[in-house]
This record gives structure tokens, C-alpha cells and sequence, in this order.
């Protein structure tokens, strides 16, 4: 039975701790299971907060690692607007320093030749994403994990509040040129791909996030797309700072366990 765990941590800095751990021991457990750890990243701050204690865990094979995209703009990768960039500067560059790098091929990235055409980008990502997803029975992937922030709109991965996106139930990527958060033009996984991931990370921080968080957690309000993140079969997880978690009182904050 799918469950959803809140936890609340003094500051940001914490947060960042027990993220870097818990990715850890999703790594550690998909790994030993099968051979592998599929894990796909949001942009914003939440780059910097999952990796700033986990590229220094030892215990992490990043060798078995395949990185994947919740959502990317449709910009050149050396974009400050691009959300690689932000996880090549806070994970991937790092590791190469240390000698411990998730192999290039398996850093699934757009195509930034084709960004003149979003269904040409989402197109091809598709591919990427079939080519390790693969098998007669796979409808849609199973990502080991998918780490995702929230906006104060309730916007997730690249899915904003009415859009038509929020009704896709066959594509496993779509693109978006109506996005209405600069840059306009993006791709992005949809919510049947999210719901069949095993574990499913939210994180959040500051008083900007708290009635949103509990409109969320608590009130399950449908108007905001992160509130129809629901794993099929695996798990919800939020990771907030106390100033996040304060309106909460419905679904309050248990203590972190691995």
C-alpha cells in the first residue's frame, strides 16, 4: 500500500543531511535489487539541497547510476536556465573530481540542437528513455526515485495549474511552449510516468511554501498539480524545513528513519 511520510527539519542545511542520506539508501536498496539506481532531478534550489552532502557519501556507487530530467528548458546546456547545468555544477562535476562519475552515457540529457522544436526535444528524450527502459510490459518507467520541488502555484516538474497537460495519460514526455514561468519552452515527464516511480521525494523550504504545503499535504487541493502526485505502488516522501512544514496539522511531520 502506497504511503506518504512528512518530515521536518530545523533548517534548509538539515533538509539537506537526511535528502543526501535517503538518496543514498534508495541507491543503495534499488542497486542490491536490480542492478541499477534510475533517479530523475527537478531544477530550482532543489539540485544544490539533494547534492550537497550526498556527493561526498562514499557508500554511493554513482558508477550504476542513470540520471534523468523531471523537466528541462529547452535551452543549451550551458544555459543558466538549464536544469543539467544545475546538477552537472552541484553533483556531476564534483564526482568527476573525486574519480567517481556516473558515466556520460548514462546522463540522460536533451538534445539542445533541436530546441527549436519542443516535440522534436521530447521526441527524442523519449528515446533516451526507452532505451533504458525497456521490456514488453513497460507502459510506462519505474523510476527508482524522482526528486521534485514545488512552486508557490503548486506547480511540479513542468505541469502548471489548469494546463492541458495535466489531463496526458499516454505519453510518458511532453513538451510545453505555453509555460508560465520563463523560458516558455520546456519538456516534461507527466504525471503517469511520476506515479509509477517506486519513491517519490518533495522538498520544500521557507515560509513562502507553507500554505502551499498544506493546501498540498493537508487539503489535497486538486486545483494544484503536485497534489495528483499519487505512486501507483511506491511511496511519498516530503522533506520540509519547520517554516514549510508549520501549517501542517492533518498529516504532521514524523521523525526521519531510514
Amino acid at each position: 500500500m502506497s504511503v506518504t511520510k512528512v518530515y521536518s527539519f530545523e533548517s534548509n542545511a538539515h533538509v539537506s543531511q537526511a535528502l543526501g542520506e535517503f538518496i543514498a539508501h534508495a541507491s543503495s536498496e534499488a542497486i542490491a535489487k536490480h542492478g541499477r539506481f534510475t533517479v530523475a532531478f527537478s531544477g530550482g534550489s532543489l539540485p544544490a539541497t539533494a547534492c550537497k552532502h550526498l556527493r561526498d557519501m562514499q557508500s554511493v556507487d554513482f558508477s550504476k547510476w542513470y540520471v534523468f530530467f523531471a523537466d528541462e528548458r529547452c535551452v543549451g546546456l550551458d544555459s543558466v536556465d538549464s536544469n543539467f547545468r544545475l546538477v552537472r555544477e552541484e553533483l556531476l562535476d564534483p564526482l568527476v573530481q573525486q574519480g567517481r562519475s556516473v558515466p556520460a552515457d548514462q546522463v540522460m540529457v536533451i538534445n539542445d540542437t533541436l530546441t527549436d522544436s519542443t516535440q522534436q526535444v521530447a521526441d527524442d528524450y523519449l528515446g533516451k528513455m526507452q532505451s533504458v527502459f525497456t521490456g514488453a510490459k513497460t507502459k510506462f518507467p519505474e523510476f527508482d526515485l524522482v526528486l521534485l520541488g514545488i512552486g508557490p502555484d503548486g506547480h511540479t516538474c513542468s505541469l502548471f495549474p489548469n494546463h492541458p497537460l495535466l489531463e496526458e495519460r499516454t505519453a510518458w514526455v511532453a513538451p510545453i511552449d505555453d509555460s508560465p514561468k520563463e523560458p516558455p519552452h520546456r519538456i516534461t515527464l507527466t504525471l503517469p510516468v511520476v506515479n509509477h516511480a517506486r519513491k517519490v521525494a518533495f522538498v520544500a523550504s521557507g515560509a513562502g511554501k507553507t500554505s502551499t504545503v498544506r493546501a498540498i499535504v493537508d487539503e489535497r487541493n486538486v486545483h494544484l498539480p503536485a497534489t495528483h502526485v499519487a505512486p501507483v505502488n511506491g511511496d511519498t516522501y516530503w522533506f520540509l524545513d519547520h517554516a514549510a512544514a508549520k501549517g501542517l496539522s492533518v498529516n504532521k511531520p514524523s521523525e526521519f528513519k531510514l
